[in-house]
């Protein structure tokens, strides 16, 4: 698809330009300037013609933001690969020194620009858009990103100009596997989607709660397939201070929510802690995937295989009873056991997506439960009949028998564990269900 690169300085509204196009609050929002960090991909639909919107930080030159000069990187990016530029301006405050020196960049550039003036919401504020034709850059479009004014018009210009050459040709729409990456701040989520890519996809620095957003990338390589989402890291609720942090946590729990398998980073020098069983929780309450990597494996000092073997028997026993997680030990930075991770996840998602013949779960499962019936409940005995596999997202089986009421915790979990020995679900939680026959 044509993509649309949305730039301009901090706090002239791209982000809420940007959840305005996509149609739905997928960007955070605030009034504090500088919420944006990394490049954020949506698709917008506008008459019949759908293309690639990219939401970017703001443009900055000397300014007191730590994160400036990444964030620049990211602007330069989103605009050599877009095939429009939607250049964002703001009404009230005219045009400034950063809006010269992004409009000085973009008249270089050999690709359609589009200039918007925003936050003109009233009649009178109409007449300050005319100054911005000392920019350079064709006519300006009036619009008010907060409540839609003037936007079926651009749109309207954006299509416009955008290549015609670019077709879409429908297709069977193919199930792609959503995997996000989840874990406490600093732990090397961003590091770890970089080192998958082979690019500096998503801002990587020492500071904790350097990713903001949830950041969707399509992966395709090495025969895999998925969208890599990194999340914002998740501390513990107490300590969530700031509405910004509030709502990266909401929106990294509705990754988890969205998710087929989760990456679930631990920092090899904390091993595993509360918060990282709290996360561990989140993903198993929700019925997902999940694989255990350990990064930071190079800061380990004496680490053998002993170290790993005893490392990995830790993890499972606090996981404990949901513990068949496959656990892998990475250094990211170092670029060490990167395709075990990749590896992994999709094992665990085949398991994930595994439908099982209904014969074949009768002829495997029966003889078990014969061998080893329910115990019966005041003098009444259950016998189980059949079984068979729900058509549900994660693996969830039926048990059919005479009295579902007097099967009890204990046996679902026996069940659950046949289940997995006769059938490999590593990494995926199973739900046993008793129905009456």
């Amino acid at each position: 698809m044509n993509l649309v690169a949305i730039v301009g300085r901090p706090n002239v509204g791209k982000s809420t330009l940007f959840n305005r196009l996509v149609g739905m609050r997928q960007a955070i929002v605030d009034e504090t300037a500088g919420v944006t960090r990394d490049r954020h991909y949506g698709t917008c639909e506008w008459c019949g013609n759908e293309f690639s919107v990219v939401d970017t930080g703001g443009f900055t030159v000397n300014s007191d933001d730590v994160f400036e000069e990444a964030i620049r990187r990211q602007v330069m990016i989103a605009i050599e690969e877009s095939d429009l530029i939607l250049f964002l301006v703001e009404v009230g405050t005219g045009i400034t020194d950063f809006d010269q020196e992004i409009a000085s960049i973009l008249r270089r550039t050999d690709k359609p620009v589009v200039l918007a003036v925003n936050k003109v919401d009233t009649g009178e504020k109409m007449y300050g858009t005319y100054d911005f034709y000392r920019l350079g850059l064709g006519d300006p479009w009036s619009i008010a990103a907060a409540t839609g004014s003037g936007t079926g018009d651009l749109l309207d210009e954006i299509v416009r100009l955008l290549p015609k050459d670019t077709a879409i040709v429908d297709e069977e729409e193919k199930k792609i596997p959503n995997i996000a990456i989840v874990g406490k701040p600093n732990v090397g989520k961003s590091s770890l989607t970089n080192a998958l890519l082979g690019e500096e996809r998503n801002i990587v620095t020492p500071v904790a709660g350097t990713t903001r957003d949830s950041i969707s990338t399509y992966y395709n390589k090495y025969g895999h397939e998925f969208n890599l989402i990194d999340t914002a890291g998740l501390r513990r609720k107490n300590r969530v201070k700031e509405d910004l942090e509030f709502y990266s946590v909401m929106r990294s729990i509705r990754a988890i929510e969205n998710s087929d398998v989760c990456i679930l980073m631990v920092d090899a020098q904390s091993g595993l802690e509360a918060q990282d069983m709290a996360i561990f929780n989140i993903i198993n309450r929700n019925k997902k995937g999940c694989v255990v990597v350990v990064n930071k494996w190079d800061t380990v000092e004496g680490k053998t295989a002993n170290t790993m073997k005893e490392f990995t028997e830790g993890i499972k026993h606090r996981l404990a009873p949901n513990d068949d997680v496959p656990v892998i030990f990475t250094s990211v930075i170092n670029k060490q056991r990167i395709m075990d991770v990749l590896n992994a996840t999709a094992m665990v998602y085949e398991n994930y997506s595994k439908k099982i013949l209904t014969s074949r779960l009768n002829e495997a499962m029966l003889p078990e439960i014969e061998n080893y019936p329910p115990p019966a409940w005041k003098g009444k005995f259950v016998k189980i009949k059949y079984i068979i596999q729900l058509p549900t997202p994660c693996p969830s089986f039926a048990f059919f028998c005479n009295l579902p009421q007097y099967v009890r915790e204990p046996y679902k979990r026996f069940l659950e564990n046949k289940l997995r020995e006769h059938f490999d679900f590593t990494g995926c939680p199973i739900q046993v269900f008793i129905r009456q026959k």
